[in-house]
C-alpha cells in the first residue's frame, strides 16, 4: 500500500471517454464502479467501439462523504449515449501524477502524499483528478500486485 517512485509533473492531451457519471455515497463506490463497469460493457459491446485505454475514475473535487464521480474508459470515439452511459473526456492539460502500489484502500494515503507534493512545487491542485486502473483486478490476485495511476490537474498560483 505505497506509492511507487516519485510523483512527476506531464502534459496530457484530452482524451474521448465513455463513462456513467453519479453523485455516490462512499460507502456505496464499490457497487457503483461495479455497476458502472458492467453498463459500459454492454453499451460499449454493442456499439462496437474499441477501448484505447485502461478504466478510470474521475472525481470532480475530492470527495468527502460523497464522490461526484465519472467510471469509464478511453474510447476510439464518443459513445451514443444509451442508458446511464454518456461521452465525455479526460481532461488536457498539466498533472501531477504518482503511481500507487497496492491494494485500492491505501489510496487515500497516496493522494495525500501526491497534494503534498503539488504543494510543494509551489503549484495549486485542481478540481478535477482521476485513477487509472493499470491492473485489472481479480477475486484470485495478491492485492499488492495492483497499480493504479493517480492525476490530479495542477495549475501555476496567480
Amino acid at each position: 500500500m505505497t506509492a511507487s517512485g516519485e510523483p512527476e509533473l506531464v502534459t496530457v492531451g484530452a482524451t474521448t471517454t465513455a463513462v456513467v457519471h453519479g453523485l455516490v455515497p462512499m460507502t456505496e463506490i464499490t457497487n457503483f464502479y461495479d455497476s458502472a463497469f458492467r453498463a459500459l460493457d454492454r453499451v460499449l459491446t454493442g456499439q462496437s467501439i474499441t477501448l484505447a485505454g485502461a478504466g478510470f475514475g474521475l472525481y470532480h473535487g475530492v470527495p468527502t462523504d460523497t464522490a461526484d464521480i465519472e467510471v469509464g474508459f478511453p474510447a476510439d470515439r464518443p459513445v451514443v449515449p444509451a442508458g446511464d452511459v454518456v461521452a465525455s473526456e479526460l481532461p488536457a492539460g498539466r498533472v501531477a501524477r504518482l503511481v500507487h502500489r497496492g491494494a485500492f484502500d491505501g489510496l487515500g494515503e497516496s493522494w495525500q502524499r501526491l497534494g503534498r507534493w503539488i504543494e510543494e512545487q509551489g503549484l495549486v491542485a485542481g478540481p478535477v483528478m482521476w485513477e487509472v486502473y493499470l491492473t485489472e483486478p481479480s477475486p484470485d490476485m495478491d492485492p499488492e500486485e495492483l497499480r493504479t495511476e493517480l492525476n490530479w490537474v495542477v495549475t501555476d498560483p496567480m
